[in-house]
């Protein structure tokens, strides 16, 4: 005897499922060429339109080589309180100018927002690291550029939880590496473009690193870069390749305003230098 099942009702969909009648409304009519080349991802491309934020010490406002900054903040704590604020100090220690320099020089019609979370010295704390990177996240910046990291352990779990939900918001973030062989934070992450150094002289030169942590290498050895004063100077460190990487990333988002960051890494892979001889 055969046993037939009747279903009275429909049966619900389990959670962030997708239902056939949805289907249609995501379909994304971007044509994508037969051959990702950088001419199609870059070519003609200064930036425009695209918001940038250097979170780091600070950006040197009259600085030649920076140029405009549309924007400049301040984490401040007061006790238990910790503010954001509209900053006029500008660069306390010349670390954010650098930063700030190298990204105009590849996308030289960007936006750029400085947010000051390290004090001179290159001094810095958790919280405030926090707290900027939280601000930052919820002003929908396209591309975040942090050449920073920390060690400490108890603030992993909410740096991971704010560089995915920068991902989901369609905020870039771009970390650098550790000069050390040691475990820090953001850069480990997924959700993150981390940055580590090369040392040829192409600015545009960069690989892909088909072993991570670490997803890029960017030219980071002895870099002439802005400094306070209006001056230049000769730096090598991760920090300074992982500019590199935002700056190309503020080109490829200025031609295709659409890419989300999950598309905007299979763009930055495509092209690579070491991909398939892709250079054009």
């Amino acid at each position: 005897m055969a046993i037939v099942a009747h279903e009275s009702q429909r049966e619900e969909l389990p959670a962030w499922s997708l239902s056939a009648e949805a289907a249609e409304r995501i379909a994304l009519p971007t044509e994508w060429p037969e051959r990702v080349t950088r001419e199609w991802a870059w070519g003609g491309a200064t930036g425009n339109g695209v918001r940038v934020c250097v979170l780091d010490s600070g950006v040197e406002r009259t600085h030649p080589v920076v140029g405009d900054v549309q924007h400049s903040w301040a984490v401040r704590r007061d006790g238990d309180e910790i503010r954001v604020e509209a900053d006029a100090e500008g660069d306390l220690c010349g670390h954010g100018t650098a930063c700030a320099g190298i990204i105009r020089s590849l996308a030289p019609d960007c936006e750029l927002t400085s947010v000051r979370v390290l004090g001179a010295g290159f001094t810095g704390s958790g919280p405030i690291l926090l707290a900027g990177l939280e601000w930052a996240v919820q002003q929908s910046f396209d591309v975040i550029n942090m050449s920073l990291s920390t060690t400490k352990r108890q603030f992993a779990e909410t740096l991971h939880e704010l560089a995915d939900s920068a991902y989901f918001r369609r905020t870039m973030l771009v970390a650098s590496a550790h000069n050390m062989p040691v475990e820090s934070f953001p850069w480990r992450f997924s959700s993150v473009i981390s940055v580590g150094s090369h040392e040829e002289d192409d600015a545009l030169t960069y690989y892909y690193n088909p072993t991570p942590p670490v997803e890029f290498f960017a030219r980071g050895l002895e870099v002439d870069v802005a400094w306070l004063g209006g001056k230049t100077l000769r730096c090598t460190g991760n920090s300074f390749a992982t500019p590199h990487i935002a700056g190309i990333c503020a080109l490829i988002m200025s031609k295709h305003r659409e890419l989300t960051p999950f598309q905007l890494k299979n763009v930055l892979y495509l092209v690579a230098s070491n991909v398939g001889g892709r250079r054009e």
